[in-house]
């Protein structure tokens, strides 16, 4: 059969990345215990395409993934040497966006259930290099401090996401990046709360007044002096507080290099 992809293009422009997105697919993740599970992702995978070459092959990117399903960082580079080799690309590109689940334990009660947090990867393979990043946004509470100091009693609070993204050359626990984040806010939100386990987190949260900009600085601090953040080169905290009692929300982000 005629091959028109493979066809010359008159044009000669180079395109940076060609490929597919929104692909759901199941691939295979590690926790922080090392057990692995499978998770549904919505996956993006990318080539270069020389100027001179008329379009790319999108079949051959599905046949690549459904060889390399387990997501770690050995795997997200053989996924992108066999890209670039099946492409006959210079440079590779992934995306993977999934949810997460971590099995938690109310404050008081100890009911367990999970919590869902996103989690993003993405890989570019570019002459030898692999620059890997890992963004995991996890939902916090926070409380004003403003609103605290202000009012005779209780003080407004709401939910906040705080999106850690780091470029690491190794594998970083999901769970780790989310007890930064729980850590850094006025309390961690919990998907099971007793009676006891609700007026703990009520309480300790209005112990813990926090702005956003607070939470993104206490975070910052955090990635820069924990141990198991070790083999992150840069990395970029946003954070997101969804006002209970104003039509926006407060959002502070801050980048920071760990040395």
């Amino acid at each position: 059969m005629k091959d028109v992809q493979n066809e010359k293009d008159s044009r000669n422009i180079y395109l940076h990345q060609v490929g597919i997105r929104d692909l759901k697919y199941p691939v295979v993740i590690r926790n922080g215990e090392g057990e692995t599970y499978p998770v549904t992702a919505q996956v993006g995978l990318f080539a270069d395409l020389e100027g001179d070459q008329k379009g790319t092959h999108m079949s051959r990117f599905v046949e690549v993934l459904t060889q390399h399903n387990q997501m770690d960082l050995k795997t997200i580079r053989s996924l992108l040497e066999s890209i670039r080799e099946r492409l006959e690309a210079r440079n590779s590109f992934c995306r993977f966006l999934f949810d997460y689940y971590i099995w938690k334990k109310s404050p008081v009660t100890g009911r367990e259930s999970y919590l869902a947090v996103e989690v993003e990867y993405h890989g570019a393979l570019r002459d030898d290099e692999l620059d890997f990043r890992m963004t995991v946004r996890t939902p916090v509470t926070t409380l004003c401090p403003c609103s605290k100091e202000i009012s005779e009693y209780s003080a407004h609070n709401q939910r906040a996401i705080v999106s850690i993204t780091l470029r690491t050359d190794r594998y970083i626990w999901i769970e780790d990046v989310c007890n930064i984040a729980e850590t850094a806010a006025s309390c961690p939100v919990y998907s099971l709360l007793k009676r006891p386990d609700e007026k703990f987190v009520t309480e300790f949260a209005y112990d813990h007044p926090k702005f956003v900009e607070d939470v993104a600085r206490d975070a910052k601090l955090l990635i820069d002096e924990r141990e198991e953040m070790e083999g992150v080169q840069d990395y970029v905290v946003e954070v997101e507080s969804m006002e209970s009692i104003h039509n926006h929300s407060a959002y502070a982000k801050v980048e920071g290099v760990r040395v």
